[in-house]
């Protein structure tokens, strides 16, 4: 499910660009609207008010582990837990609105940072795990992308048993099963492989939860897919690699948060807090805790 923002949202925006004619940055730039005679909780609200509520409310994907996702009826996941270190730090109690991942990035971004949805809600002050593109933050200017705290990447996710000497390639799947999210960037990649060759292979599920058990019972003898999600479910029988993917548009990108164009202290106290955070390890730790490889982007 989630994967249907990698995919329709900015992972396929990144292709796009990716697959693009060379531009300077933002060099086709148009300015877009910015909302216009909107109440003060459709907008968000400044530090300053923030600080005098008491708390601050953040937007995170649904159904997402291990980044959001609900457990014995409690929120919880890497996102979630990087969240409560920034309230923490501006000295509020987090609250937090689960949403679902609409067709594209832009889409969410309107819906819960800059503008509301059309229909019922509001929007957070901070919305969790917002892909960072320099390109793409032209063409979104009524957000501040800031906070970077993870690289993320693509792996593949195998049986031992059934590699046990070289762990499978792209290639391999010409001939041996692979699981995928439906609609995900790994399907794309694999769909689009030379020659259509590795169709027939590709086994595509709602989520890499339904995914990863595929592999885990021996439904499949790979998934591919973000690094994180495959590595959340790995079991004893199972390993994890991240191949060279020829031709292969975005197999990296940088995850970050996203708040209103009109709140820069806010967008600062989130970046200061998130920084610090990577500085003294707490952020680690977290990836830690869920078992996660982490990958810091280079501080500033």
């Amino acid at each position: 499910m989630i994967a249907n923002f990698l995919s329709l949202g900015l992972v396929t925006s990144l292709a796009l660009l990716a697959g693009s004619p060379s531009l300077a940055r933002c060099g086709d730039y148009v300015p877009q609207p910015k909302p216009q005679n909107v109440a003060r909780d459709v907008v968000g609200a400044d530090l300053d008010a923030i600080q005098a509520q008491g708390f601050m409310t953040f937007a995170a994907y649904e159904n997402f582990p291990p980044w959001s996702f609900e457990q014995n009826g409690e929120i919880t996941g890497v996102d979630i837990d990087i969240a409560r270190l920034i309230a923490a730090d501006i000295g509020v109690e987090p609250r937090f609105k689960l949403v679902t991942a609409g067709e594209t990035l832009e889409a969410d971004l309107r819906n819960w940072v800059w503008k509301g949805p059309v229909v019922g809600g509001a929007v957070a002050n901070v919305m969790l795990h917002v892909p960072y593109d320099s390109e793409f933050t032209c063409r979104v200017e009524q957000v501040v992308f800031t906070g970077q705290y993870h690289v993320e990447q693509v792996a593949i996710a195998y049986r031992k048993d059934a590699y046990p000497d070289d762990p499978p390639v792209p290639a391999y799947f010409r001939f041996d099963s692979v699981a995928v999210e439906n609609d995900s960037i790994a399907d794309f990649y694999l769909s689009a492989f030379p020659g259509g060759q590795l169709g027939q292979h590709v086994q595509r599920y709602a989520d890499y939860t339904q995914a990863m058990g595929a592999l885990a019972r021996g439904d499949s003898m790979a998934a591919m897919g973000p690094q994180a999600e495959l590595e959340f479910a790995l079991t004893d029988a199972l390993d994890l690699h991240t191949p060279p993917l020829p031709g292969f548009a975005k197999a990296r990108w940088t995850i970050g948060v996203a708040s209103h164009f009109a709140y820069k202290p806010l967008a600062y106290a989130v970046d200061d807090a998130i920084y610090a955070a990577m500085q003294d390890g707490r952020i680690a730790a977290i990836f830690a805790r869920y078992g996660l490889t982490y990958s810091p982007p280079a501080l500033r």
